[in-house]
C-alpha cells in the first residue's frame, strides 16, 4: 500500500484517523472489551461509520511492563478479525506487531499496513515481510522494551535524537528495497518517554516533517494527556476528559502538519478535526 504525501498547497489538511482495535485482554485503555473475535469486529466497524480512514488492529499490549505473548496466541486473537474486517471494512487494515510471522499472515488476510512499535528492528525477519508483503510500513522509536521503555528514560535532545533514529530506519528501509512511498514513521509517544519529553515532542511535532514521509503520531489517551489535565484540573481526570485532551491536542497536530492520528476516540477526535479546519484553521482539506 502507497503511503505517499500529498501535494503542498498552504492549507491545513485534516490528517488521517487511524482507529484502534485492541483484541486483548490487557489494553490500558479499554480493559479488554474487544478481546473476543465478534466484538473486535464490531468495533471495527463502529470505528469505522465514526469516520476512521485506517483500522490499526492489534493482539498484543505494547503498554508499560507489559508481558509478550506467542505468535500462536497473537494470531489466533487477530487473525479473523482482520479478515474479517479486510472484507467489510471498507478502508485500509493495519496490523500492529512486531513478529514477522504476524505480520506475514495478516497480510495474507487482508492487512495492507505493518505497524511496528520496534520500528522492525524486534524480528529479523520483518524486513524481508515488509519487503515481499508490499504493506505500507510505520516504524516506531522506542526506547527499550515494554518491559524496560518507562525506567528512567534520558535524551540529549528527545526530537533530535528520535529524528535522527527515524531517519536512520527510514534510510535502512529504502537500502532494503522498500520505496518510500511505501513508509511512514513514528516517534513514538510514550515509549520510553518522560512527561516532559512526550510534551516537548507534541509541541515539536513539526520538526519530523523534514523526513519527507508521512508522519503518524499515537498520543490517544496516553499518560501524559491524564497527567496535563490533572495538573490542570486538581484532580485526575477521566477516561471521557483524556478523549477531550486527545482531541484538543489532534488539532494542534493538524496545525503540525502531521499527517495520521492513531486514537481510541474516533467520532470525537474526527468531529473536532473537521470543525478546526474548516474554521479555525481556514478550509483545511483531506489529506
Amino acid at each position: 500500500m502507497r503511503l505517499a504525501l500529498p501535494g503542498g498547497d498552504g492549507a491545513i489538511r485534516r490528517p488521517l484517523v487511524m482507529g484502534i482495535v485492541n483484541v486483548t485482554p490487557d489494553s490500558f485503555s479499554d480493559g479488554g472489551r474487544h478481546a473476543g473475535v465478534e466484538a473486535a469486529v464490531a468495533h471495527g466497524l463502529s470505528l469505522v461509520a465514526e469516520g476512521a480512514d485506517i483500522l490499526d488492529v492489534g493482539g498484543e499490549s505494547t503498554r508499560p511492563y507489559s508481558v509478550s505473548v506467542s505468535a500462536e496466541e497473537e494470531l489466533r486473537r487477530v487473525g479473523e478479525v482482520v479478515r474479517q474486517l479486510a472484507k467489510r471494512a471498507g478502508v485500509p487494515i493495519s496490523i500492529d506487531t512486531s513478529k514477522a510471522v504476524v505480520a506475514a499472515r495478516a497480510v495474507e488476510l487482508g492487512a495492507e499496513i505493518i505497524n511496528d512499535v520496534t520500528g522492525l528492528e524486534g524480528d529479523p525477519g520483518m524486513i524481508r515481510v515488509a519487503v515481499e508483503s508490499r504493506a505500507g510500513i510505520c516504524a516506531m522509536h522506542m526506547q527499550g522494551t515494554p518491559q524496560t521503555m518507562q525506567i528512567d528514560p534520558r535524551y540529549d535532545d528527545v526530537v533530535a535524537d528520535i529524528h535522527r533514529y527515524l531517519a536512520q530506519r527510514r534510510d535502512s528501509l529504502l537500502a532494503a528495497g522498500i520505496p518510500l512511498d511505501r513508509i511512514c514513521l513514528d516517534p513514538g509517544i510514550g515509549f520510553g518517554k518522560t512527561h516532559a519529553h512526550n510534551l516537548e515532542l507534541m509541541a515539536r511535532a513539526g520538526e519530523f516533517l523534514d523526513l519527507g514521509v508521512p508522519i503518524l503520531v499515537g498520543h490517544s489517551r496516553k499518560g501524559f494527556i491524564g497527567k496535563s489535565l490533572e495538573q490542570a484540573l486538581g484532580r485526575p481526570a477521566t477516561l471521557e476528559e483524556r478523549d477531550g485532551g486527545t482531541a484538543g491536542s489532534s488539532c494542534g497536530l493538524a496545525t503540525a502538519g502531521i499527517q495520521i492520528l492513531r486514537v481510541h476516540a474516533v467520532g470525537l477526535v474526527r468531529s473536532a478535526l473537521e470543525l478546526y479546519c474548516a474554521t479555525v484553521a481556514g478550509g483545511g482539506r483531506r489529506a
